[in-house]
């Protein structure tokens, strides 16, 4: 990776700040305060020892998208987009080879299927997928031990937004007793109706055979 690294400004360490000293995020810096992330990476950065690693999109990244993408997104999703892009460990340029796939990011544990994020390495280029995106790292934007900021060309679109599974069918409920026993009772064999018509059918055709019977008898005594 090409090192790019942008100056740290002074005082407390301040992500958006940072990329507005190196230049071309301002869609990124813009999601970030509207989203309060940014207040969050403060507070984290500057009142704890844990370590970011931020990826962070160019503003010819966010072109690449579709027309009306961002603007399409609920308040929910727009965090939960910014936050897939900031990994809650550090990460040095060197580490990439060795961590172990997926990725947890701030969206959410990858390992449901809902934000999975798999970075490999070949050589110097490190690539990361997302399931639908497919990018590398183009450049250090900054990086102190505690916060590492990467700079990449797509928006890392996470499965959860962007290709949401379906929700898995209800089975059926089962039949209860009382449902099974009204089944049997409806059956076609057990229908009253065909019993009466098949009991009319028996007593019509033993009419006919007593008058059958009885005509013979008639012409006698006649």
């Amino acid at each position: 990776m090409a090192p790019a690294l942008a100056p740290a400004p002074s005082g407390p360490t301040n992500v958006t700040k940072i990329l507005e000293k190196a230049g071309q995020f301002t869609i990124f810096i813009r999601l970030m305060k509207a989203t309060q992330v940014s207040n969050q990476l403060l507070g984290q950065l500057n009142n704890t020892n844990n370590g970011i690693t931020i990826f962070a999109p160019t503003d010819n990244a966010f072109s690449t998208l579709k027309s009306g993408t961002l603007n399409s997104l609920s308040d929910e999703q727009k965090v939960e987009l910014v936050q897939f892009h900031i990994i809650p460990a550090y990460l040095s340029s060197s580490q990439f080879q060795t961590i172990s796939n997926p990725l947890r990011t701030q969206a959410g544990d990858s390992g449901d299927g809902k934000f999975p994020l798999n970075v490999t390495t070949a050589g110097n280029t490190v690539n990361i997928t997302s399931g639908l995106t497919n990018t590398s790292v183009s450049g250090t934007v900054f990086t102190d031990g505690q916060l590492a900021v990467y700079q990449i060309d797509k928006v890392l679109q996470p499965l959860q937004i962007f290709d949401p599974r379906p929700p898995a069918p209800a089975p059926a409920p089962a039949k209860t007793k009382k449902q099974s026993e009204e089944d049997v009772g409806d059956s076609p064999d057990d229908d009253p109706t065909a019993d009466k018509s098949e009991a009319v059918e028996k007593n019509v055709g033993m009419t006919v055979t007593l008058i059958l019977i009885a005509l013979p008898l008639i012409t006698l005594l006649s």
